[in-house]
């Protein structure tokens, strides 16, 4: 973005900034209009969301929130795919944390040809495992490791790998047996090392394909306070990362690039997630799936996105007049006076639908929505937040990298970047709270009940010396262990019911004849 682009906009930054995910949603909807302008079979299109829809907002264990799938910069051979579910995460939400449902089958899908058809689908099944059901506790002790025996609840994994042709099965091969999940991070008392379970639950499964699975800091960054009426009609709030100190349960799966994508001369993979749910008569629903950024979550009517969930890539064509005219823009004029682009956004169709030529285009594309990754080009050394506006073509649109900052880059295209109309309009939260690793899986660690956005710093008149409300104000003698000061609160607690009790046995005996005769009275 060149000096004179940004002043020309810095004027109406201030109200045009905080717009970026409506016009996200703006964007979404323009690749969608482009479906039908291709004049697709009558199907559905996809999402990626925090309770984007009804129906998933109330299922959060197989609600996807994020996919991403990106060339990896450590193992420029390999790719990486992570996807993410159960959205806002409160690290000190206990006593029941965070699993996977083990009534869910959470997959990646893989099309190498661009028919908008899985070629590939990577399947993950969890089971749960409980030590002891005669403790409320989610751990007994703390926790040093994934076999700990403190860890009283846990969870394994399986990861099958099915090979289709046109949505059939032709083979199938396991991949991940019985593999550990890392825990929920309780906090600095329950897992006084949390690294140590996060790098033992990253899995060398063999024939160069590592595996992880389990919680992380959601790396989802922007400000969400959109939904108040398009930030109350007020921009001055904007910049605030909602999502803050909030976790995610992640999957993450690193492959050989020659592993799944077609070819050397065509290195072009589509990705996208879905979640199937057993139903009661024990068929699979599917009720959960993600490509794209948030496009289900500003594009459809609410008449429309529980059936975007259950929907596939290839019919994405029955929302079509939700794209083709689509609310978000409207609104935004209505309320900033920024004029709506013109539509129907066919400049959108192929950063969003078919991939751009020469970049992540496959050949004899079928326009459908899903994240489209060029394996062949290259990691950077120094990713740029803007991925290719900003010219660094390892980002997104060409798959999507953590970092990639995809609310100002849909806003900006949906503003008109590619057809002339410069812009450099943004959510004014440019990057994560926190650092991403340098190496698999990458996603960062979580925030830990001890300190996740609900959580204060202890307060002197809330601890002192010691004192503490935990032990109404009393102090404990040093020198004991944790078990010691456990002992010491329950005997004070005990004391004070004792105390009590003492106190209406007095009150009862003094009422009662059989307590006046007894001191006395008549």
């Amino acid at each position: 973005m060149t000096a004179h682009s940004r002043n020309r906009l810095t004027a109406r930054f201030g109200r045009s900034r905080t717009i970026a995910l409506l016009a996200a949603g703006a964007l979404a909807a323009g690749g969608l209009a482009a479906v039908g302008v291709t004049g697709l079979e009558p199907g559905t299109a996809q999402a990626s969301s925090h309770r984007e829809a009804p129906l998933i907002s109330g299922q959060p264990q197989y609600d996807t929130t994020d996919v991403y799938a990106f060339v990896s910069p450590d193992r420029p051979d390999t790719t990486t795919l992570v996807a993410n579910w159960i959205p806002f995460e409160d690290p000190a939400g206990g006593p029941n944390f965070y699993k996977f449902a083990d009534d869910a089958q959470y997959d990646i899908h893989i099309d190498n040809d661009g028919d908008a058809q899985g070629d590939y689908l990577y399947r993950w099944t969890f089971r749960d495992h409980l030590r002891n059901k005669k403790t409320f506790l989610y751990n007994t002790g703390p926790v040093t490791s994934l076999d700990d025996p403190d860890l009283n609840f846990f969870q394994t994994y399986d990861i099958d790998l099915f090979r289709l042709h046109n949505q059939q099965v032709t083979g199938r091969y396991k991949v991940a047996d019985d593999v550990p999940v890392a825990p929920s991070n309780v906090g600095k008392a329950s897992m006084p090392d949390y690294n140590v379970l996060r790098q033992q639950a990253v899995k060398d499964l063999g024939r160069g394909t590592t595996a992880f699975a389990g919680q992380s800091d959601d790396p989802f960054f922007l400000d969400l306070r959109v939904f108040d009426l398009l930030y109350g009609g007020n921009l001055s709030e904007v910049g605030d990362d909602t999502l803050k100190g909030y976790n995610v349960n992640t999957i993450a799966l690193q492959v050989p690039t020659a592993a799944i994508r077609q070819s050397a001369k065509q290195p072009v993979v589509g990705i996208w997630s879905t979640t199937q749910r057993r139903t009661a008569n024990g068929d699979w629903a599917q009720v959960s799936r993600l490509g794209m950024p948030l496009v289900n979550e500003v594009v459809n009517p609410l008449k429309d996105k529980d059936r975007f969930n259950a929907s596939s890539p290839w019919n994405d064509a029955q929302f079509l007049k939700n794209v083709t005219h689509p609310e978000l823009p409207r609104l935004i004029e209505g309320i900033y006076k920024i004029k709506a682009p013109a539509t129907p956004r066919d400049d959108l169709v192929q950063v969003f639908l078919t991939g751009v030529p020469k970049l992540n285009q496959p050949p004899h594309v079928r326009p459908s929505e899903m994240l489209r990754l060029n394996t062949a080009v290259p990691p950077t050394a120094k990713p740029k937040r803007l991925g290719v506006l900003d010219g660094d073509n390892a980002g997104f649109p060409n798959g999507r990298r953590l970092g990639d900052d995809v609310v100002d880059i849909a806003l900006q295209v949906v503003e008109g970047e590619l057809v002339g109309s410069k812009n450099d309009l943004g959510d004014a939260v440019n990057a994560n709270d926190q650092a991403f690793g340098a190496s698999f899986p990458y996603v960062a660690l979580p925030a830990s009940g001890s300190d996740g956005p609900l959580a204060k710093p202890a307060t002197n008149s809330a601890q002192t010396n010691g004192v503490t409300q935990l032990n109404g104000g009393g102090l404990l003698t040093g020198g004991g262990d944790d078990n010691t000061v456990l002992i010491a609160s329950a005997a004070s607690g005990g004391a004070g019911v004792l105390l009590i009790g003492a106190a209406l046995l007095w009150w009862r005996m003094r009422r009662s004849p059989a307590g006046r005769r007894a001191h006395g009275r008549a």
